[in-house]
């Protein structure tokens, strides 16, 4: 499912559009990248503005995910 990822505050990037099926799948895509490697474990993670505590979430195709850091309220 192509879905669009969000960084905000402090992660501060260009928008993500990824190929992935699930929260879990997304994970190992964002930890390939050294500098949101730590803040991964910290941020709340949004779905269409809900927030989703399960990595086996499953996405679909036009999702917008947000990751929110602690600094932003997350």
């Amino acid at each position: 499912m192509n879905v669009k990822v969000e960084f905000l505050g402090p992660l501060a990037r260009e928008p993500w559009h990824v190929n992935v099926d699930n929260l879990k799948e997304l994970r190992y895509v964002l930890r390939r990248d050294d500098e949101l490697l730590s803040w991964l474990d910290e941020c709340a993670i949004v779905i269409n503005d809900e927030v989703i505590t399960s990595l086996d979430y499953p996405l679909v195709e036009g999702d917008v995910v947000m990751l929110l850091p602690p600094v932003c309220g997350g």
